[in-house]
C-alpha cells in the first residue's frame, strides 16, 4: 500500500510547521533541576563537552554530562537566580581562557579576569584549556636544569626544563614554601612562571601574591587563583586554564615554571562535581576518571625539540598526604604520572631541618642529566652520606661506644645536614651551591664546629664574592670546575679556615 497525494501533502506540511522547533531544540535548553552549582538541562541536543552555556542574567557554564534526554552542566557563576524552567542557550564555543604577555604581573580567575583590583586585562587571543599534549616525536630529553636555589635539590633530587616533579607531604611542611622558592629563584632565568592556587585561602594567596612582589618575582609570573570559596566547577578547570596559559609561552619558543598548589583539593573538587552529576564513585568515593583528570593535564608538560621551537613546561604538582601516606588513592596516582617526588616529612620538619626533605624517599627519574657538571662533581656523594648518617645515628642511639670511623661518618653527616639547611625564601646561586658542597666534599669544614657550619659557609661564599668573583664567574660561565679553578679554590678556602678558626677562637 502507497501513501495518498493528500497524506505526503499533509504530512509535509506539517514537518514544515515544526522545522524551526526541531532547530530550536537543538540551541535553546530548559532548566529542569539545578542545584550545589550543577544543572540538568533538557534539549541542547547538539551541545559538545566542555562547552559555554549560557545562563539567565549572564551566568556561564560548562557542559560535562552529555546524557540521553538531558545535558549536566557545571555553573560558573552565582546560581542564586537560576530558576527551574529558565531558558539557557548554546554559545558554540569550547571554554577558554585570555593568554599572552598582558597577563604577567597579574592574578585572575580560571576564565581570565581580573582579581587583583588593577583593571582589565585585554589579550589579542584566547586558547581552549583542554588541548591533547604534545606528542612524543615533537619532544626532546630534558637535559637543561631548572635551578630551584635550594642546595638540596638542586644537588641531590635535580629538576630539568620539562620535568615534571611532585611535591608531596603532610599540612604544613613546607610545599608551597619549595614552590615559591623555586619562583623567586627564576628571576634573570628567562623563565615565565605560573602559580595555580586550588582552594586556598584568599589570605593565603594574598600572601604568596606579595611575597613574590617583594622579590621582583611578579614581573615575569602570572597567579591564576580558584580558592576555597569559589565552587567546585571554577576550581576544577584553575589547573587547565594555567597550562593553556603556560602553553601561549611554550608555542612561543620559550620556558615556563608552572606550580599547581595542590592537586589534593583539586580531585576533591572533581569528585564533588562528580557526584551532584550523578557519576558513580569508585576507590575511595572518587570517580573512575580522576587518574585521567591529573595524566592528562601533567602529560602537557614537555620539553620541545629545536624543531618545534624549543620551549619547555616545567610542571609542579603539590599533593597533600595525610600522616605521611604516600600509598593512598590520589598520591600514588600522581606519583606514577611524574617523573619524581620530592618528599616533605613532618619529623625532619619537627626537628629544625628544613626544607624538611626526606632524601630517601625523594627521587628524580631525570637525575643528572638536569645538572651543570660542576654540581655533579661536588655533589655525587651526598646522598649516600647522608643515608650512612640516618642508619649510623640510628645505630647509635644504642650503643655509647662507638669507633673512631662510625663517629666521623656522624660528625660529616651532621656537618652535611647543616649545609642543607636553608631559611625560607632565601634561594641559593648555583656558584654559592658549588662553592659550598666544594668545601664540605674536600673536608674543609672538619674543623668548624656543627653549630657554626652554616655561619662558616655564608661568609666563605661572601669572601669569595668579594675578593675572588673571577671564581663565581668562571663556574656561571664554564659551568665545570677546571683543575686550575680545584686548586685556587682549594687555596682560598684553607686560608679562609684559618681565618675563620682565629675568630673563633678570639670570639
Amino acid at each position: 500500500m502507497g501513501l495518498r497525494p493528500d497524506e505526503i501533502s499533509a504530512l509535509i506540511k506539517d514537518q514544515i510547521k515544526h522545522y524551526d522547533d526541531v532547530i530550536e531544540s537543538k540551541d535553546v535548553g530548559t532548566v529542569m533541576t539545578v542545584g550545589d552549582g550543577v544543572a540538568v538541562v533538557h534539549g541542547l541536543d547538539d551541545a559538545m563537552v566542555s562547552e559555554l552555556i549560557e545562563f539567565p542574567g549572564g551566568v556561564y557554564g560548562m557542559v560535562m554530562n552529555l546524557d540521553e534526554d538531558s545535558v549536566g552542566i557545571t555553573l560558573l557563576g552565582n546560581a542564586d537566580e537560576i530558576r527551574e524552567g529558565d531558558e539557557v542557550r548554546r554559545t558554540n564555543r569550547i571554554i577558554e581562557v585570555p593568554v599572552g604577555d598582558e597577563l604577567l604581573g597579574r592574578v585572575v580567575n580560571p576564565l581570565g579576569q581580573a582579581i587583583d583590583g588593577q583593571g582589565e586585562i585585554h589579550t589579542a587571543k584566547t586558547r581552549p584549556i583542554e588541548r591533547i599534549a604534545p606528542g612524543v616525536m615533537t619532544r626532546k630529553s630534558v637535559d637543561e636544569p631548572l635551578q630551584t636555589g635550594i642546595t638540596t635539590i638542586d644537588s641531590i633530587i635535580p629538576i630539568g626544563r620539562g620535568q615534571r616533579e611532585l611535591i608531596i607531604g603532610d599540612r604544613e611542611t613546607g610545599k608551597t614554601a619549595i614552590a615559591i622558592d623555586t619562583i623567586l629563584n627564576q628571576k634573570d632565568q628567562n623563565i615565565y612562571c605560573i602559580y595555580v592556587a586550588i582552594g586556598q585561602k584568599n589570605s593565603t594567596v594574598a600572601q604568596v601574591v606579595n611575597k613574590l612582589k617583594q622579590g621582583g618575582a611578579m614581573d615575569y609570573t602570572t597567579v591564576v587563583s580558584a580558592s576555597a570559596s569559589e565552587m567546585a566547577p571554577v576550581q576544577y578547570i584553575a589547573p587547565y586554564a594555567g597550562c593553556a596559559i603556560a602553553e601561549e609561552w611554550l608555542e612561543q619558543g620559550k620556558d615556563v615554571l608552572i606550580v599547581y598548589d595542590d592537586l589534593s583539593k583539586h580531585a576533591v573538587a572533581y569528585r564533588t562535581l562528580s557526584l551532584l552529576l550523578k557519576r558513580p564513585p569508585g576507590r575511595e568515593a572518587y570517580p573512575g576518571d580522576v587518574f585521567y583528570l591529573h595524566s592528562r593535564l601533567l602529560e602537557r608538560a614537555c620539553k620541545l625539540n629545536e624543531e618545534n621551537g624549543g620551549g619547555s613546561i616545567t610542571a609542579l604538582p603539590i599533593i597533600e598526604t595525610q600522616a605521611g601516606d604516600i600509598s593512598a588513592y590520589i598520591p600514588t596516582n600522581v606519583i606514577s604520572i611524574t617523573d619524581g617526588q620530592i618528599f616533605l616529612q613532618q619529623e625532619l620538619f619537627n626537628a629544625g631541618f628544613r626544607p624538611a626533605i626526606d632524601t630517601g624517599l625523594s627521587v628524580s627519574r631525570v637525575g643528572s642529566a638536569a645538572q651543570i657538571k660542576a654540581m655533579k662533581q661536588v655533589s655525587r656523594n651526598l646522598k649516600l652520606e647522608l643515608a650512612q648518617y640516618q642508619e649510623m645515628q640510628a645505630f647509635a642511639q644504642f650503643g655509647s661506644d662507638l669507633d673512631d670511623a662510625t663517629k666521623a661518618t656522624i660528625e660529616h653527616g651532621e656537618r652535611v645536614r647543616e649545609v642543607l639547611k636553608q631559611a625560607q625564601y632565601s634561594p641559593r646561586s648555583v656558584a654559592s651551591q658549588v662553592i659550598t658542597l666544594f668545601a664540605l666534599e674536600n673536608g674543609f669544614t672538619k674543623t668548624i664546629k656543627t653549630n657554626r657550619v652554616s655561619e662558616f659557609m655564608s661568609g666563605l661564599v661572601d669572601n669569595i664574592s668579594l675578593n675572588h668573583h673571577e671564581y663565581i664567574d668562571e663556574i656561571n660561565e664554564k659551568k665545570v670546575l677546571s683543575d686550575e679553578l680545584i686548586a685556587s679554590l682549594k687555596e682560598t678556602i684553607a686560608a679562609y679556615v684559618t681565618q675563620f678558626e682565629n675568630l673563633q677562637k678570639a670570639g
